[in-house]
């Protein structure tokens, strides 16, 4: 968090991607665009919230380079955590994080307690905050891992194979990963053989679901696709909502 010329609150984008669980600025820049049109379909301007910054990051031919970026208020930033992917619970905590904030601020102007109006109204306001907050607290339990849920199927690493996940589904793993590939969690994978392992889908990999690994047997190196406890998660309730056969 930096403080502008006027002493207000300003947040970099790039601290915030990395926070909220984004490894690639393209990605997160996404859900930035998706902010500012909040910000402008509520009759606000969004450069009021998103100023154009530029950083130096590690990186580049030398080491070091300047990057995009932008300065965001505290609403701005707030507007980002509710309009990242849920799944994340990086943002599920960033939404906790902002809400109680904003609500901290809004109590700090207390109504009049001489009057009976005047309690009526903090009584209010401290009850809407009290909802707020188990509502993004419930937000990030169920965004979290089930922890322990799938502990019997992972393996040191805390990931699961295929083969493995595919047991507990009653299916074999060519229907399951042909299944994952028709839903658009796979992508189709062929060699010039006509062989080829399909793999999960790369936002999967980025969201922490899957892992991809190298691996050699024989002689030979070939990619492994691994379910992470969320992988498993997601696996499981696709396939349990699954049209009747």
């Amino acid at each position: 968090m930096l403080l502008d010329h006027r002493g207000e609150e300003r947040w970099s984008a790039r601290d915030l991607q990395q926070l909220a669980g984004y490894s690639k600025w393209q990605e997160f820049e996404k859900v930035i665009a998706k902010a500012k049109l909040a910000i402008l379909d509520s009759g606000m301007e969004p450069l009021d919230h998103f100023t154009g910054a530029r950083k130096v990051i590690s990186g580049g031919r030398w080491g070091r380079q300047e990057v995009d970026d932008y300065r965001l208020t505290r609403f701005g930033a707030y507007q980002v955590a509710l309009n990242g992917d849920s799944s994340k619970p990086q943002i599920a905590a960033a939404k906790t994080y902002f809400a109680f904030k904003t609500r901290e601020a809004e109590l700090a102007a207390k109504p009049d307690v001489g009057s009976p109006e005047g309690v009526l109204a903090l009584a209010e306001q401290y009850v809407a905050a009290a909802k707020e907050l188990v509502a993004t607290k419930r937000e990030l339990s169920i965004a979290a891992p089930k922890a322990g849920k799938w502990d019997a199927f992972l393996n040191a690493e805390g990931l699961c194979g295929m083969t493995e996940l595919a047991d507990p589904l009653h299916t074999n793993v060519r229907t399951l990963t042909g299944w994952l590939v028709d839903i658009d969690v796979y992508r189709k994978q062929t060699s010039r053989y006509g062989g080829g392992r399909n793999m999960p889908r790369k936002s999967y990999q980025d969201a922490g679901q899957f892992v991809v690994k190298q691996e050699t047997k024989n002689g030979f190196n070939f990619p492994t696709a691994y379910a992470t406890a969320r992988g498993i998660d997601l696996v499981v309730d696709l396939w349990e909502q699954r049209p009747a056969a």
